[in-house]
């Protein structure tokens, strides 16, 4: 149920008229969200017009005229004709001059560009500017609930775990065989996360010596390399509880099978870690002073490091992502690189760091989650930091 008191003064302080909230089919996963309609069937257009002031409108199709009577307002206009969709939308918006949707000047942000180009345009035909919900979006769906910041510390304390799991595995495996390879790895994580009660929309990567170079790698049966005495890995993995409304935790390390790390490596290693501690060290010291704090100052503070250390060319992604229901949730992302993203790190809301230097021979990433307490507090979740490359011996 939406809080329509809390709705409307986060309105008002982003200086709209209102939030207009319009789905069809689920393409705007977002306003379904906040709408709570995502259980049921919906087969036809609505929208929901909440005002930063006064009771909210509906517009509802005939044959699903129930489709938003949870919700707060008794305004329900009822239509059956595209010309009555298109005016029932002019009657929502009358009268307001700026409204929120979920759209992104530019696609600048495609998590929250959901509403449709030709939408956009009947909204605007009637004299109406549009505006990002991007900042509602994440107060409102990107937040976490008090059970689910429980289950994320559960899921982190089994995905830490996981960690465990594969260097015993990997270990085992080559004394008993002198070898193991990335798929097998990545079955017994696979397996690890069931025994756990979690479940992954991905299986994690296991990539070996090259394919560590490729930040989405995906090892298959053609590309399956060995592990063998003298690999350098890095496992990439992420999961959650098995449970309604859980969220995800996930997390990167790294490891060699044998004694002595190379060089080259251990040099890479200790700048993608000198950057990651940069970001969290970002993200405390503004919450310390509390100073507002925007996605993509984390992403600058923590790209300076590999800068400066001639290696931002090899950093070829953002470095973090919201985290959610979905391991790339649709709250403020660390990222200056991507896109600009100026929305608020929020109270309540959980992202990754994850820095990396990826070169032909070998990549480099080191990736803990971060979640801000409602107090404001800074938690680094997913176990201990990982300071060395863990060292596999056999």
């Amino acid at each position: 149920m939406i809080d329509l008191p809390a709705v409307q003064t986060a309105i008002r302080e982003q200086g709209a008229d209102g939030w207009l909230l319009y789905d069809f089919r689920q393409l705007n996963i977002l306003a379904a969200r906040i709408a709570g309609t995502t259980e049921a069937h919906r087969s036809r257009r609505w929208a929901y017009f909440i005002p930063a002031t006064g009771e909210p409108k509906k517009l509802v199709h005939r044959i699903e005229s129930a489709a938003l009577e949870h919700l707060p307002g008794n305004d329900t206009t009822i239509y059956l004709r595209w010309q009555e969709f298109e005016k029932g939308i002019e009657s929502l918006v009358d009268g307001a001059k700026t409204i929120a949707m979920e759209y992104s000047p530019k696609n600048g942000n495609p998590y929250i560009s959901r509403v449709d180009g030709g939408t956009l345009e009947l909204v605007r035909s009637f004299g109406v500017e549009v505006v990002s919900s991007g900042d509602l979006i994440q107060q409102f769906e990107a937040t976490w609930s008090p059970e689910q910041w429980a289950m994320h510390q559960e899921a982190a304390r089994h995905t830490d775990a996981a960690y465990g799991v594969a260097w015993q595995f990997i270990a085992s495996e080559i004394r008993d065989k002198s070898f193991t390879t990335e798929l097998d790895v990545q079955a017994r994580i696979l397996k690890h996360f069931a025994d756990t009660g979690m479940v992954t929309d991905h299986p994690p990567i296991v990539g070996e010596g090259p394919h560590s170079g490729d930040p989405h790698y995906a090892p298959t049966a053609a590309t399956n390399s060995k592990i063998v005495t003298g690999s350098f890995v890095l496992v990439d993995l992420w999961a959650k509880m098995d449970k309604p409304n859980a969220v995800y935790s996930d997390l990167t390390r790294t490891c060699y099978v044998g004694e002595d790390v190379p060089a080259k490596i251990n040099s890479v290693f200790k700048i993608v870690i000198a950057a990651r501690d940069a970001g969290i060290e970002r993200v405390k010291r503004a919450y310390a002073k509390g100073e507002p704090l925007q996605g993509w100052e984390v992403d600058a503070a923590t790209r300076e490091v590999i800068d400066k250390a001639g290696f931002g060319f090899a950093f070829t992604h953002r470095t973090g992502h919201n985290i959610g229901q979905e391991t790339h949730g649709n709250g403020c992302h660390m990222d200056s690189l991507e896109t600009r993203e100026e929305r608020r790190v929020m109270p309540r809301t959980c992202f990754s760091i994850e820095p990396g230097i990826y070169l032909p021979e070998f990549g480099v990433r080191s990736e803990i989650n971060i979640y801000i307490d409602e107090h404001g507090g800074v938690h680094v979740t997913g176990g201990a930091l990982q300071t060395e490359i863990r060292r596999i011996l056999v």
